[in-house]
């Protein structure tokens, strides 16, 4: 998980402010969104664009299109949602083997992070990441248990490819842990303490939220995404045993980092963007803390 250091072949030709890791197919300069074209082949700069244009082979795209489809096209690979989806993979594993304990050593309670809540069990706030990492074990009188991580994973491969390479790595997995941080904290004030909760929906909601705020900004179609989130919450206010709290804890938190990202994407922007970041993480554990000890 290593992000691909800032040098001059990483920002926009027209725009040295602007990081980029969009390459025009034809002469190999670097793009931003707004200074792509779409072509029959990959994408052009303006440049090369402009000069083949004599048959209108150029059609210009909302920025949300043409961002989304070069990212799809980029060389960047999603290797932190490829890792997530590989670790993830290997903790369900590991839950499948009797005795390892791997569920209940991994899943989240408010009671984890309220020491007063009278149950016995010690302060462990990590468990605010990885209950994210487990979910409803495999068992074989009940084999659709394992739709439950394959949703989940599905879902995360379809953000995780359109949104790493076109925020970066170390963004991504910034936003993937703090959408389900603020899961965990929406478990913690809206759920009971002794109740526990797996998975990674807090998660995948923030990117789902996230994708929304940069889409909307960038002049994309959010419709259909608005109907499969708000599809999505109803689903874990009507099924029993869903989590709701932690997908509208997930949703606030991923919509916040994202509102940050898209309003400080430009280079002069980057030391607010990483504080504004930081800030959202701790307030939610500021928010933790206070809950504690009430």
């Amino acid at each position: 998980m290593t992000s691909v250091p800032e040098t001059s072949s990483n920002v926009c030709y027209r725009h040295p402010d602007r990081q980029s890791y969009i390459l025009c197919q034809r002469c190999g300069k670097t793009v931003c969104p707004e200074c792509s074209v779409q072509a029959a082949v990959g994408v052009h700069c303006v440049d090369c664009a402009r000069e083949a244009r004599q048959g209108g082979q150029y059609k210009r795209r909302p920025a949300f299109v043409r961002a989304a489809r070069s990212a799809g096209r980029s060389s960047s690979t999603p290797v932190v949602t490829y890792a997530i989806m590989a670790v993830t993979v290997f903790v369900f594993i590991l839950q499948a083997i009797p005795g390892l304990g791997v569920t209940g050593a991994l899943q989240f309670a408010g009671a984890y992070v309220q020491p007063g809540a009278g149950y016995s069990v010690g302060f462990e706030p990590w468990r605010m990441i990885t209950y994210a990492l487990v979910h409803t074990p495999f068992a074989i009188s009940s084999p659709f248990t394992i739709l439950h991580i394959l949703f989940n994973m599905y879902s995360l491969y379809i953000f995780g490819r359109i949104l790493e390479p076109m925020i970066g790595r170390w963004r991504f997995l910034a936003l993937y842990v703090i959408s389900a941080v603020g899961g965990a904290l929406s478990v913690d004030l809206l759920n009971g303490p002794g109740q526990p909760v797996i998975g990674a929906s807090g998660a995948i909601f923030g990117l789902m939220a996230a994708f929304f705020i940069i889409a909307r900004k960038l002049g994309g179609n959010t419709s259909q995404l608005i109907v499969l989130v708000v599809l999505n919450l109803a689903i874990g206010f009507i099924i029993p045993g869903i989590s709701w709290q932690a997908h509208i804890g997930g949703l606030i938190a991923g919509g916040l980092v994202g509102l940050i990202y898209i309003e400080t994407r430009q280079r002069q922007r980057q030391p607010a963007q990483i504080l504004l970041t930081a800030s959202v993480l701790a307030l939610i554990i500021a928010a933790t803390v206070v809950r504690s000890l009430v």
